[in-house]
């Protein structure tokens, strides 16, 4: 049976390889491509996704997982050997059921939306990417009748939350939209804040120099990855001992890059902390979407807003940036980088609007894929959402329909409940966290990370994709996913703010 294991391994290892390759690729062509290299790109994508399809698909595979059945059930549940050979089967069934040309196909269809968006938001141009989206509509429908479903989305949902399904994320969305619109009308009850303290002139390299600064004490491994500039700041692994990070900045804005370094820092905090054990096989994955946004979540919100996190920092940014912030108070400076304000932008929102924006993105994805919404309206029902739910409106689309990168780089479904799923498991993750170590808030006041760096690693990290979504939830927080310590995190939060 060890043999067996062992080739099974090797095989797994050259998929995961291949993959990781497509990825570099992927990391290449949003950082450092030249614009004449895309039509190329697309070709190369398109191979290396047909490739790894054929390799992630070998009759060999399934052979192996077959004859080692039986050993898989004599083993520990969760025991290394078992977790692999349960986690492997269930990719390679899924797998199964897509052809390869199909996936060679989407994928070189991805590229070549991902560089017509790039041209068409900054041009405000919807019409440039019209017809890529609803060849993505079709590949996206396509790939979901491969798979046995209740609603269209629910294979889409499933390949980044397993287990999850539109019967689940709806009710969840709507218990939370419930307790979130009270909250945000009362704040809004009470009057904007002043944050013009963030919206002055910072220079580029002095950002870019304080948050590598940050991020280093964080405990992100610079021997193991690297931070570098993109359209849509983004994440992505090519191994674990190659975790890379990417961020955007704007000299208006001092928020925009620190707390997307901050974010993208958490999900590489998680990757990094995968135990190197699993190196080249399917178990060195996050657990789901949802779980890896808690972990950018948690380290860019709970931590990175936080008051005693910059109780710490504060004087430093200010040393940093004299002339801007030298005479502002940290009170206002808090105040300023927690400001509720209903946004156009989905990455520019307060942690109390986020969900809101999520939300619509969700459901407009659910109108599109059952046939109820077609993509050249797609625009208006966009703007007609973000006024009825948000009460703001902008005729361009750049600030609208365009600003996310997901359906042009990927499937339409299955990408944005992760990002209101990560927030709820942000607070609890962070709650459990507290529960065992109290002392966790003044060590943060101290610039001090270890401990609660250390927690998530031993409860969260270390097991990788070893346990589904919902026993790693069970396993590291005490219980199943619950709403409340978001709630009362927010509740807090933003009641002290805003005295409600």
């Amino acid at each position: 049976m060890q043999d067996k294991l062992n080739e099974l391994k090797r095989h797994l290892s050259e998929a995961y390889d291949l993959w990781n390759i497509g990825a570099l690729l992927n990391w290449d062509q949003s950082t450092f491509m030249p614009k004449n290299g895309a039509a190329a790109r697309g070709r190369q994508l398109g191979l290396m996704g047909k490739i790894t399809h054929e390799k992630r698909t070998d009759p060999k595979i399934g052979r192996l997982l077959d004859e080692l059945s039986s050993y898989e059930k004599s083993l520990p549940a969760d025991s290394f050997d078992a977790s692999l050979i349960r986690v492997a089967r269930r990719q390679y069934e899924k797998d199964l059921r897509v052809p390869a040309s199909f996936m060679a196909k989407m994928m070189s269809h991805f590229t070549d939306t991902y560089h017509a968006w790039v041209e068409a938001r900054p041009a405000n141009d919807f019409s440039k990417v019209q017809n890529h989206l609803e060849k993505t509509l079709d590949f996206s429908r396509q790939y979901a009748e491969f798979f046995p479903h209740d609603h269209i989305a629910d294979p889409l949902i499933d390949e980044s939350d397993e287990g999850m399904t539109v019967a689940t994320v709806r009710p969840l969305f709507a218990d939370l939209r419930n307790q979130l619109v009270p909250l945000v009308k009362k704040v809004a009850e009470q009057g904007a804040i002043d944050d013009s303290c963030v919206m002055k002139h910072f220079p580029e390299k002095d950002q870019w120099e304080f948050g590598l600064q940050v991020i280093k004490q964080m405990g992100y491994d610079f021997d193991r990855g690297r931070l570098d500039k993109t359209h849509h700041p983004f994440m992505t692994k090519f191994s674990l001992g190659d975790v890379r990070i990417t961020t955007r900045v704007k000299e208006n804005n001092l928020t925009e890059a620190l707390f997307s370094t901050i974010h993208e820092t958490g999900h590489a905090l998680y990757e990094q902390g995968i135990s190197m054990d699993f190196e080249g096989t399917p178990l060195a994955e996050g657990a789901s979407s949802g779980v890896h946004e808690s972990q950018s979540r948690l380290w860019e919100n709970l931590v990175g807003r936080s008051y005693g996190f910059w109780e710490h920092y504060y004087p430093k940014l200010q040393a940093t940036f004299k002339e801007q912030l030298g005479n502002v108070p940290l009170d206002s400076f808090y105040r300023a980088i927690n400001k509720v304000e209903p946004s156009l932008i989905r990455t520019d929102a307060d942690e109390l609007t986020y969900n809101l924006h999520v939300m619509i993105r969700f459901d407009l994805e659910l109108d599109l894929l059952e046939g109820k919404l077609a993509v050249k309206d797609l625009p208006e029902a966009w703007r007609a959402r973000y006024k009825s739910d948000l009460g703001v409106f902008d005729p361009r689309d750049e600030n609208g329909v365009l600003q996310d990168v997901h359906w042009y780089a990927g499937y339409i479904g299955g990408a944005f409940q992760g990002y209101t799923l990560g927030n709820i498991l942000s607070a609890q993750f962070y709650d459990a966290a507290l529960r065992a170590n109290p002392s966790i808030p003044n060590q943060i006041r101290n610039g001090e990370f270890g401990s609660l760096h250390g927690w998530l690693k031993e409860n969260l990290y270390q097991y990788g994709s070893q346990y589904s979504p919902s026993d790693l939830i069970q396993k590291a927080s005490g219980s199943p996913l619950t709403v409340k310590p978001y709630i009362a995190y927010l509740q807090e939060k933003f009641g002290n703010l805003y005295r409600v």
